[in-house]
Formats: C-alpha cells, structure tokens, sequence
C-alpha cells in the first residue's frame, strides 16, 4: 500500500476553574512522497499540531488562576523530587 497523504489532529482539554474549560485543537495534512517515511513524517506532524495547540493556549492559561496555581504546584513538586533524591 503507497501512503500519499498523512492527517494528524491533536486535541487538548484546559480546565480554567470555576467549571470553566476549554478544549483546542489542529489537524494538520501532509502529502508524502513514495520514498518518505511515513512514520517520520506522521511524528512530525503530530509535533506541529501539539506546539500549535500549546501556543495557542498559553493566553488562557495564564489569564486562568487555577492553571497558574496548578503550574506552581507541579513546580515544586518537581523540585522537592528533585531535592529529594539529592
């Protein structure tokens, strides 16, 4: 079977708090020659959605108390493991 073209979407879920969300997504498409990687190219793709999905988010996450707060705890959790095994 000949891949001529690579569809990838990338779908994210941001809790804002409050019982507020919001959920962004890409779709990217790609058309690859016979002698490309597929899988490369699917990878690559999928790198491109996710960062798109990630720039596009950062305004509302830091206009979101609750993603702020969230950050921060994983920050210092991240560091007091860090110190921990030290």
């Amino acid at each position: 079977m000949e891949i001529k073209t690579i569809s990838v979407t990338y779908h994210r879920k941001f809790n804002l708090g409050d019982f507020e969300s919001v959920e962004l997504g890409c779709s990217l498409w790609g058309q690859i020659e016979p002698e490309e990687d597929a899988e490369g190219a699917t990878q690559f793709l999928f790198e491109q959605a996710k960062a798109s999905v990630k720039e596009a988010a950062m305004p509302l996450i830091k206009a979101s108390s609750h993603q702020m707060n969230k950050a921060r705890m994983y920050k210092q959790s991240a560091q007091n493991n860090t110190t921990d095994k030290g």
